[in-house]
């Protein structure tokens, strides 16, 4: 059933084109108001008895959602049209963005995976100041408070909460699963007359919280890093009573159950970080801003109650084993397709595409509508909850697509290392690196300036479909940028597409890389002495390089966008040993002959001409050869025989 679109000219300050979107499948338009919110809004709730409504208007969200509510109907959907493309300087010009960004609304994401947090109410309280007395006091009326003081501070006389003395030694965990050490802990002796006493202290001391409330002095280190990523971990400067209170507000509001969106899914099988103790790819380690990941064994974990979302590990995973759910790259591809695809039918010749995060993003796009020139008519802002995690996959998919250039607005708060390695890898794999850009105004001016006036290329004629895994849709992508690319793309170092390049004069062919190539790029020939290479499957991991102990291996990165990369050829081969007793090929002609060359005549066991023949025969007719040998090493004396009862009888009667 299509929805009913309930648009409004916001006092006539912008002008709405219906006939837009009368080609999108799934909506149709009830007619447009001027003051829908206001002196109109009977009119809102007559359509909103009838259900299944979507409102043009970002503003006053919750007014309608509460005018819903009181007349108990479903809560309609909405789009923000006015901010994002009626109010601006082209806004008359701005009728294939509306349409598409209505498309981009009707989509139905995904359910995300959550699991409950479960929190208690165990707080723990960090500080020997006033304030963190004062806030232990507080709390103790809704929550179960431990206060950590400073060694030899005297123990306040209050009775509401636990008070004890110590150094902090470590923490780790999250809202609802602190686990701390403390060394020297002292705990109260309530009794006696005068001041309380603390006890006899005593380190390796664990225990376990829910919340902590650090009110430490002003640049003490935090406990973890990226703190204000840490759900439950709350830091305020004890100077500033203004910041305490609002730690003390937002720390008893954390008791309960909470529901968190599992952010990431984790595939082990195909994680290179590690094979046989060799370290490889180690991505996701380096840029973690919270250490919500840890290596284990060949793989890493990640730890779902630290992970804060920021999607930059699933970013720079050259293997896809870590993905970002929230949400799915499937469906941000798919998001990216609608809005390039309605825009153009709806009359657009080369949409731009703005990526923006849904806070600072969002408000920055909102006061340039408001106050400056808005966006140009070709330019379609898409909001995600974080923007950290667009990577150069997204970013080529998006020119894939019929986008002609693609720019990032980031957050102060955007951990930005991640993302720009992603940018340029992207630059290095468009047709043009003017594409694509990071935008970083300060002040709403600053932003319009950066996409009005901006000279950029014509997007793909022929738009791909972005289907796969992200190293398949930035392989699709580039082979679009780059129609009929007879050469490898060059990329930076740190790139995870490439070729491993081989030495032919060290190579010994011992297959070291091949049994630890954790993406089966590298491969052998069972049949001959061969090693092969499929360039697409190449991860630039580095394993086999690490683990070739004759460093023959070097890495190349780049991407070959011929349809050779895609199968396997020979990096080296030799001529095979034959067996010299049964003719069977065993192994590699040239390494059997340097051993026998630095054996042979020139060690005890293979002093004479029989003994160093076995150097040149295959397992099986060596097993032999040494079994028939004169000092046969599976000779033995012969074998006993077995003893019976009769025996042990016998024995006793002799006796």
């Amino acid at each position: 059933m299509a929805k009913s679109l309930i648009t409004c000219s916001c006092l006539d300050s912008q002008s709405i084109d219906s006939k837009a979107f009368e080609g999108l499948d799934g909506v149709r338009c009830v007619g447009s108001g001027t003051a829908l919110c206001t002196r109109e809004i009977t009119r809102v709730a007559e359509l909103l008895q009838e259900g299944d409504t979507i409102v043009a208007c970002g503003q006053e969200q919750d007014r309608f959602e509460e005018l819903a509510a009181d007349l108990g109907v479903e809560t309609p959907q909405f789009v923000d049209l006015r901010d994002r493309a009626g109010w601006s300087d082209e806004g008359d010009a701005a009728a294939p963005k509306m349409a598409a960004l209505l498309s981009d609304a009707l989509l139905v994401p995904p359910p995300v995976k959550t699991f409950d947090i479960v929190s208690e109410g165990i707080c723990l309280v960090i500080g020997g100041s006033e304030a963190a007395l004062s806030a232990a006091v507080d709390l103790c009326m809704t929550m179960g408070v431990t206060l950590l003081i400073d060694e030899g501070q005297e123990p306040p006389l209050q009775r509401g909460f636990d008070v004890i003395s110590g150094r902090l030694r470590s923490a780790a965990g999250a809202l609802g699963k602190f686990d701390i050490g403390i060394d020297n802990l002292r705990q109260v002796e309530p009794g006696g007359r005068g001041a309380f006493r603390f006890g006899e202290p005593r380190s390796g001391a664990r225990s376990a919280c829910d919340v902590i409330l650090d009110l430490r002095p002003a640049g003490t280190a935090p406990l973890f890093p990226a703190p204000e990523k840490r759900d439950g971990y709350l830091r305020a400067d004890p100077g500033s009573p203004a910041a305490v209170a609002r730690a003390v507000a937002e720390a008893a509001q954390l008791v309960g159950t909470f529901e968190k969106p599992l952010y990431l899914s984790l595939d082990p099988l195909i994680c290179a970080h590690s094979r046989a103790g060799q370290e490889g790819c180690r991505n996701c380690l380096d840029i973690c801003p919270t250490g919500a990941i840890s290596p284990a064994g060949d793989h890493v974990v990640v730890d779902p109650l630290v992970c804060a979302g920021c999607g930059a590990c699933a970013a720079l995973c050259p293997s896809g084993a870590i993905t970002y759910d929230d949400p799915s790259a499937t469906f941000l591809f798919g998001r990216m397709r609608t809005l390039s695809e309605s825009f153009r039918n709806a009359g657009g010749k080369a949409p731009r595409l703005l990526v923006h995060d849904r806070e600072h993003g969002a408000e920055m796009i909102s006061l340039a509508a408001r106050f400056e020139r808005g966006l140009p008519a070709d330019v379609i802002p898409m909001d995600l909850e974080r923007v950290s995690g667009f990577g150069h996959a997204e970013m080529l998919a998006a020119l894939a697509c019929g986008f002609a250039a693609v720019d990032i607005l980031v957050n102060p708060k955007t951990e930005r290392e991640a993302l720009e390695r992603e940018l340029t890898l992207a630059q290095a794999l468009a047709d043009s690196p003017d594409r694509l850009r990071l935008l970083d105004p300060i002040e709403p001016a600053g932003l319009c300036d950066a996409v009005y006036g901006r000279e950029v290329g014509a997007p793909v004629e022929t738009p791909v479909l972005a289907l796969g895994s992200r190293r398949q849709v930035a392989r699709l992508a580039a082979q679009a940028l780059h129609p009929g690319a007879e050469q490898p793309l060059p990329l930076p170092q740190d790139a995870p597409y490439g070729a491993v390049l081989v030495d032919t004069e060290a190579c010994t062919l011992c297959l070291s890389c091949a049994s630890l190539c954790p993406a089966g790029a590298l491969g052998d020939n069972p049949d001959m002495p061969q090693l092969r290479f499929q360039e697409d499957a190449c991860l630039q991991c580095g394993l086999c390089a690490h683990v070739c102990p004759e460093d023959a291996i070097t890495l190349a990165p780049r991407m070959d966008l011929s349809d050779a990369a895609l199968s396997q050829k020979v990096l080296h081969e030799e001529e095979p040993a034959a067996c010299v007793e049964c003719g069977k090929l065993f192994g590699v002609k040239s390494t059997i002959e340097k051993i026998a060359a630095k054996l042979e005549g020139k060690h005890s066991m293979f002093a004479t001409g029989d003994a160093a023949r076995m150097i040149r025969m295959c397992d099986d007719c060596r097993v032999q050869a040494q079994y028939h040998s004169e000092n046969n090493p599976f000779a033995a004396g012969e074998r006993p025989r077995v003893r019976t009862t009769d025996d042990y009888f016998s024995k006793r009667r002799d006796h």
